[in-house]
């Protein structure tokens, strides 16, 4: 699809600003008269398609959408008229990209909620215009910074409440299990191979075979599956990771079970990773590079 440019609203509000009602006559007095008419039309090809694609017009209402072009282009060099029409324009991101932005940031794809339009509006007016306001704009910014972290947090654990208890559930069974050996921070092993390597320090770089699963069998990452062992630093991964391999002798295969807080958190980091999971690894450190 090609975008309707500039250029095309210009040709086309010039063929259509003589006439607002009916089908205007275009008067193709030269051949610059007839280039204008020919780039106007050419540039038409598509503009249905991002209309409503783009700005979702309902096309049903086209003939609103010639009046407001016309209205507009017509408007020579008028201040008034020029700052109406850029409210009208501002108006139209805050309603269609500034607010659904901000609801998707916060509450994904959950249309239940919502951030208050009225509010945006009245506090955007009020910095506008320079009257007063509850706050500066240095105060906006960095309560804005604050409350979208707070607010997402509290979005993503009510979304997640019920799997963060599993989880939870899941640590302290696994803490109980014959067998199993705390290493501290919550974390736990079991030892399935006993290494007698030397043991990495934390910026010591690995090479290692490891296959991550949540407590539901999902695996959510794999070595194996890639059949070449993974290499990075100790320090360059989860905390959990980090504890693990500086505590584990080259050549050893353990299990390990990590909780949310020494992994990944209140991350979300799509289907596969959700956000509060302990995590559940077989780890095998084949060497020190």
């Amino acid at each position: 699809m090609k975008k309707f440019s500039i250029l095309a609203a210009i040709a086309v509000a010039a063929i259509l600003g003589s006439c607002t009602n009916g089908t205007p006559k275009a008067n193709l007095k030269d051949d610059v008269d007839t280039l204008a008419y020919a780039i106007g039309l050419a540039q038409t090809q598509g503009l249905k398609d991002y209309l409503t694609m783009r700005l979702e017009v309902d096309t049903t209402y086209m003939d609103e959408f010639v009046k407001g072009l016309v209205e507009a282009s017509n408007a020579g060099d008028n201040k008034k008229k020029d700052a109406y029409y850029a409210g009208l324009q501002m108006g139209m991101q805050i309603r269609k990209q500034w607010i659904p932005s901000i609801n998707y940031d916060l509450f994904g794809d959950d249309s239940t909620h919502t951030a208050s339009l009225r509010n945006f509006v009245i506090a955007f007016v009020s910095g506008a215009s320079g009257k007063s306001t509850l706050m500066t704009v240095e105060e906006a910014q960095a309560k804005a910074q604050e409350l979208m972290v707070s607010v997402k947090g509290r979005v993503i654990e009510e979304k997640y409440s019920e799997w963060k208890k599993q989880c939870e559930s899941y640590m302290a069974e696994i803490a109980k299990k014959e067998g199993v050996k705390e290493l501290g921070d919550g974390i736990y092993y079991e030892v399935l191979t006993e290494g007698t390597g030397a043991i990495p320090a934390d910026t010591n770089r690995v090479s290692v075979h490891y296959e991550g699963k949540l407590l539901n069998d999902t695996i959510f990452d794999s070595s194996y599956q890639r059949s070449e062992p993974a290499k990075f630093r100790c320090n360059q991964v989860i905390p959990g990771w980090t504890k693990v391999l500086t505590n584990m002798p080259v050549g050893s295969a353990w299990m390990v079970y990590i909780p949310q807080e020494q992994g990944y958190g209140a991350q979300d980091r799509g289907p596969k990773l959700p956000p509060f999971s302990c995590l559940i690894f077989k780890i095998e450190l084949l060497g020190i590079e």
